[in-house]
């Protein structure tokens, strides 16, 4: 079940491991969108409004987690690349033992803060019951969170890109049941909505747990006692690989924090019209993402292996990739943005479907420089620079926060260009920190190269 990338036409491999992740992502949102679309239909524009103001703390917290898991799986797909067993058991010991103590710390602190941060976001007094309820229940899930994406993280490293995706989908049908049964039945409102999403996330990570324990003997079974027990050294570039990505995430997030305080003071109308469009182009831009977390297991393995040539291959086939999907997704945002927006406006809601499409036609012309976000940033970070990846994330931040204080003056406008300009600033940063990086590689390995030759003619003078 697992999947060398070091070896083939990268293509073909980039499709082949891709197309799993990308499954995985699109139930993933299917699911968050089902909790949205129910959300809006059956509790009303309020309620949408609490559920979409979340969204920037949400991922401010939530994509921390995720980071963080998927920096740990760097170094565990560098060793499967170089075949060494024994390290790779002990990073993956070492990235267990980090994920508790992560979602232990992580879970106290956003739940006792839940309403401090709030608050300062300027959440309209409306919604803000029905904000904290939700944010408050998907908060203290966190540990459920960790165990998906850090499993799911491993197995891709391993070349398994399979396994995740089946259990999303199982995940995901699960939810949306859930959803129905919590909000008609139970009358729950927006608490049945983050349940729903909390339970289907343990579900998901639980199965992977699984998997990952029982589907890879030959590789992370224990041959002596200790074997995979984790030294400082392993927690050091664990930590040192997966809080620069969880932070590239967060720093992003404070932009989308600000940008979202600022949406907030344009009242529930841009609010719910910002859920919207959010939400849907979420959906769209999936691909994007299953190509990023591609390019960093791809980078990895290759890395692992000393297979430089092969970086250049597989970076301008995903980036080919990343150009087709953008055109047909923009195409389709021009076509369909109007009964798309249906799906999560209810009747009284739907006098918002222009601002939607605005929002959407806004962020689809630029979905080219988010792939090349998405795919430069994350083979960054399968090389083994996440620092240098990070410091995308404060461009994205820089842009967004500029463009959350034009809001005052431009209003909607401006925000429905704030991400665009967040990722094209991010681009002007990785395309050339990419070529530096590679550079790096390459004269490391010559010096490896070179080293043991000059012992050698050393000890034979």
């Amino acid at each position: 079940m697992t999947r060398d990338l070091t070896y083939g036409k990268p293509l073909k491999l980039i499709l082949q491991f891709g197309i799993p992740i990308l499954l995985g992502f699109l139930f993933q949102q299917f699911y968050n969108m089902a909790d949205t679309a129910i959300v809006g239909h059956f509790l009303g524009g309020n309620a949408l409004a609490a559920v979409g103001c979340t969204g920037s703390v949400n991922f401010l917290v939530i994509g921390f987690c995720s980071g963080i898991c998927n920096g740990f799986a760097i170094p565990i797909a560098q060793q499967f690349g170089a075949r060494d067993y024994p390290e790779l058991r002990k990073y993956v010991n070492g990235s267990m033992w980090l994920c508790v103590f992560f979602g232990v710390v992580i879970t106290a602190a956003t739940t006792f803060f839940c309403r401090d941060i709030l608050t300062a976001m300027n959440t309209q007094p409306e919604v803000f019951d029905g904000a904290y309820t939700y944010i408050f229940t998907i908060f203290a899930g966190i540990p459920t969170f960790f165990l998906y994406n850090m499993c799911a993280a491993i197995l891709r490293s391993l070349g398994d890109s399979k396994t995740p995706v089946t259990w999303l989908i199982i995940a995901s049908l699960i939810n949306i049941l859930l959803d129905l049964f919590c909000i008609v039945v139970l009358h729950m409102g927006v608490l049945g909505a983050a349940a729903a999403t909390v339970t289907a996330q343990l579900i998901s990570g639980v199965g992977c747990l699984v998997r990952v324990l029982r589907g890879f003997p030959e590789v992370l079974k224990t041959q002596t006692k200790g074997d995979s027990k984790a030294a400082p050294r392993h927690f050091g570039r664990l930590c040192g690989m997966g809080l620069p990505m969880g932070l590239q995430y967060s720093i992003t997030a404070i932009g989308s924090i600000v940008l979202q305080t600022a949406v907030n003071t344009l009242g529930t109308a841009y609010v719910t019209a910002v859920t919207a469009g959010s939400k849907l182009s979420m959906f769209l831009v999936c691909p994007f993402d299953a190509m990023g977390s591609t390019m960093a297991t791809y980078g990895g393995q290759n890395v692992g292996a000393k297979k430089l040539d092969r970086l250049n291959e597989g970076l301008k086939s995903c980036v080919l990739l990343g150009l087709v999907y953008a055109v047909i997704a923009f195409a389709a945002i021009l076509l369909f943005s109007r009964p798309m927006s249906k799906i999560f406006l209810d009747e009284e809601s739907m006098v918002l479907t222009p601002y939607v499409r605005q929002f959407l036609i806004a962020q689809g012309a630029f979905y080219f420089p988010l792939s090349l976000v998405n795919i430069v940033r994350f083979m960054i970070q399968g090389m083994g620079f996440s620092p240098i990846a990070t410091v995308a994330g404060v461009f994205e931040m820089i842009a967004r926060c500029l463009v959350a204080y034009l809001a005052g003056f431009w209003g909607f406008n401006a925000v429905c260009f704030a991400s665009p300009a967040a990722w094209v600033l991010a681009d002007l940063f990785l395309i050339p920190a990419y070529f530096l990086c590679r550079r790096k590689l390459y004269k490391k390995n010559n010096e490896n190269r070179t080293m043991p030759a000059a012992e050698n003619l050393s000890v034979q003078e």
